[in-house]
């Protein structure tokens, strides 16, 4: 088992993307169902706010930090900063070693499945493309889950958005007899086949990919990006007070006051 970083309540894998494409194909094909969460601010953010989201993140088989954003600000913050493994970067690490492999898919537009297969030498992959609506359709709901136990892979590519793909990888492994593993990746799957267009490598690694990503459609992410995200940044520093007084606290002479982690439950200030 590979080192863990905890931050904001989840534990993260201190590892880089080579390490944990290896750890994916080193898994049995016939393991039962787990899943791969790529936690942003935007997730991180919700999670502290939705006690059963966050709960279905804790039961991920491995958590990634997706975020150069979060972790440079948890580093201002004195926080032990998870290395970062951009869930567009890990599919297209791994799909570029399935080349002649079957996956399933659930999620990207039909008519870009092709460039998806023509790029990575995909074989005959299972695909479904669900309704945006699927958080709030339990028939589509179910549905995709069955389509997803019905066409068993050694990978699973989850590119719905947050939370519906992470809904779904729990529903699939709830239901006991999945195999594989779920990759809850977003829009890495529209990035790589080019039905959108990625942020340059130079704002990528100036932690403003998200700018590129607004200014592409403003009308859906402004909130997002400009409301919601912001929110991490008090939730760091509460995590860092709490950090302190931990550590205050234990390391007082005479305390006899139990050593565990500090609490795991992180609100939204009102």
């Amino acid at each position: 088992m590979s080192a863990q970083i905890r931050l904001l309540g989840l534990d993260f894998e201190a590892t880089d993307l080579v390490e944990t494409t290896n750890r994916l194909l080193a898994r049995p094909i016939d393991a039962p169902f787990g899943y791969v969460v790529t936690p942003n601010a935007d997730h991180l953010v919700r999670l502290c706010a939705d006690p059963g989201l966050a709960r279905i993140y804790d039961d991920a088989w491995l958590r990634l930090l997706d975020s150069r954003v979060v972790a440079g600000l948890a580093a201002l913050c004195g926080l032990p900063a998870p290395p970062v493994i951009p869930g567009s970067d890990l599919s297209a690490h791994l799909l570029s070693l399935l080349r002649g492999q079957r996956v399933t898919i659930i999620g990207l537009a039909p008519a870009f499945l092709p460039r998806l297969v023509a790029r990575f030498g995909l074989v005959d992959p299972a695909h479904c493309d669900p309704p945006m609506s699927l958080d709030r359709d339990p028939a589509a709901f179910a549905a995709t889950v069955q389509f997803a136990l019905r066409h068993p892979a050694r990978f699973t590519f989850l590119a719905v958005g947050s939370p519906r793909q992470e809904r779904l990888a729990a529903a699939i492994a709830a239901a006991g007899t999945g195999q594989g593993i779920g990759l809850c990746v977003g829009a890495s799957l529209d990035f790589l086949s080019g039905a959108r267009r990625r942020a340059p490598t130079w704002m990528q690694q100036s932690r403003l990919e998200w700018l590129h990503r607004l200014a592409g459609d403003p009308r859906k992410l402004a909130r997002r990006y400009l409301v919601d995200s912001p929110a991490i940044i008090p939730l760091l520093l509460r995590e860092r007070a709490e950090r302190d007084r931990w550590s205050f606290s234990t390391d007082e002479p005479g305390n006899t006051a139990s050593t565990s982690r500090p609490n795991r439950s992180i609100k939204l200030p009102r």
